[in-house]
């Protein structure tokens, strides 16, 4: 049971790498959410996995984030990476993806995932208020709600940047 608990919370082992654990955490949602659209999958598919990769990862936290901070003896530890995926899956909602057989869609729907991409690991590095604040709660909550925060801030910018200002 122990070895599931470490797959999940450090990603299948991606909270592992030797740099940059968070950006290696964060692939996961954003190549998932790249391939459904570009093999047809928009819409309820795609929402319903970014919410089930949010539901699963942040139970992960929570439930497990006290034991992983004693076992990797820090508060919100480096090789726990399940709170950068339920961030990251926040961030991949509702965007404006287009459907693959639509001219440019290649290019526009990479954009996006980039976007979204970039607008998460700013937001979960910089951790502007609240985020930073909030980081300080205990146990799995701290580990996962700037996470959770960021992926908000970064749906708001990539939201706004592919539906007002870089119009397909």
């Amino acid at each position: 049971m122990q070895r599931l608990r470490a797959a999940f919370l450090t990603v299948g082992g991606l909270g592992h790498a030797p740099i940059a654990s968070g950006t290696f955490g964060s692939l996961p949602p954003v190549c998932l959410a790249f391939l459904l659209v570009q093999f047809g999958q928009q819409g309820m598919v795609l929402e319903l996995s970014m919410l089930l990769l949010l539901v699963i990862f942040s139970i992960a936290c929570l439930r497990f984030g006290r034991e992983s901070e004693e076992l990797f003896g820090r508060k919100d530890p480096g090789e726990v990476v399940a709170d950068e995926v339920a961030g990251q899956a926040i961030a991949l909602l509702w965007l404006p993806w287009a459907a693959p057989e639509s001219p440019g869609a290649l290019a526009w729907n990479l954009s996006i995932a980039v976007a979204s991409f970039l607008a998460f690991r700013l937001f979960d590095i910089v951790k502007p208020p609240p985020a930073r604040g909030l980081q300080r709660l205990g146990g799995g909550l701290g580990i996962l709600i700037d996470d959770l925060i960021a992926g908000a801030m970064a749906l708001v910018v990539v939201q706004i940047l592919f539906r007002f200002v870089l119009v397909a």
